[in-house]
């Protein structure tokens, strides 16, 4: 796999694992909804992963949560481009978008974001490869079946690992088509998404499995109910350690990227398992 360069900052895969800290600039997320929806917390926040050690950090502004309810183009569109534009004055921090629309994901690259974060992976949207082909950035498509708002009645499947693999390696493959490079697409299996508690657990045992699609890999466990129901907490905040342990085994999995709330904690995961495994 290919090295990314963004900005001046080298994503060498397979060296270490890198951080992607997560930015909801949203008032219903699951675990962190309201708290940085304002310009001024959303930027300390950020600020705050920057100096944690975070690679990455990403911005969204519709919450994914099982159940969510679709924002307008408009609402989206003022919720994220005003940090971004904050953010990239103050910092040169690969900033990616959390979004499903093509038209967010142009309006927030031009705003200074520089890698197109699409938990529907390409589905939600037909313009979607073809704007990240012009655009010429980066792409993580993570695999869901239906939306947000019924994704957790779509669990009903055959051979989890292997569909989830094929459908993966359908959308790469239209990514292609549609013109973006092969070194600038990145894969998420989606844990949590369409996916009930047993299927998040066989997922995590088999992402060793993703290697064979020759992507970068992005895990997201941060704080997820899987990792609530293992622990008994219905607390999302209060899910740290878990996610701990879901992250080492990621690492441990050979994943590339891990997408996370707590990025100060997970710094120091990271530190020591990829003293361990890599």
């Amino acid at each position: 796999m290919n090295n990314l360069i963004i900005r001046e900052h080298s994503f060498d895969w397979g060296k270490r694992t890198y951080l992607m800290g997560i930015l909801n600039v949203t008032p219903d997320s699951f675990s962190d909804g309201g708290e940085f929806n304002s310009l001024g917390t959303a930027l300390e926040q950020a600020t705050k992963m920057i100096e944690s050690g975070a690679d990455i950090i990403d911005i969204g502004g519709q919450s994914t949560r099982p159940g969510a309810e679709e924002i307008t183009l408009e609402e989206e569109l003022k919720r994220v481009v005003p940090i971004i534009k904050k953010l990239r004055q103050n910092s040169s921090i690969p900033i990616s978008i959390d979004t499903t629309r093509a038209e967010v994901a142009q309006a927030a690259i031009t705003a200074g974001a520089d890698i197109v974060n699409d938990i529907s992976g390409g589905t939600f949207d037909e313009k979607m490869f073809s704007t990240v082909a012009s655009l010429e950035v980066p792409i993580i498509i993570m695999h869901i079946r239906g939306t947000p708002k019924t994704m957790q009645q779509k669990t009903d499947y055959q051979d989890l690992i292997n569909e989830i693999i094929e459908w993966l390696k359908r959308q790469v493959n239209q990514a292609l088509e549609a013109g973006i490079e092969q070194h600038k697409i990145i894969i998420d299996p989606g844990i949590g998404f369409a996916k009930n508690y047993q299927q998040n657990i066989e997922l995590l045992k088999n992402l060793s499995r993703f290697h064979t699609l020759k992507c970068p890999m992005l895990v997201g466990v941060s704080r997820k109910s899987f990792i609530g129901h293992i622990l008994g907490e219905k607390d999302p905040k209060k899910r740290v350690w878990g996610t701990a342990a879901a992250c080492c085994h990621a690492i441990a999995s050979k994943s590339d990227i891990l997408r996370v709330h707590d990025v100060p904690e997970m710094k120091d995961i990271i530190k020591v398992s990829d003293a361990l495994w890599r």
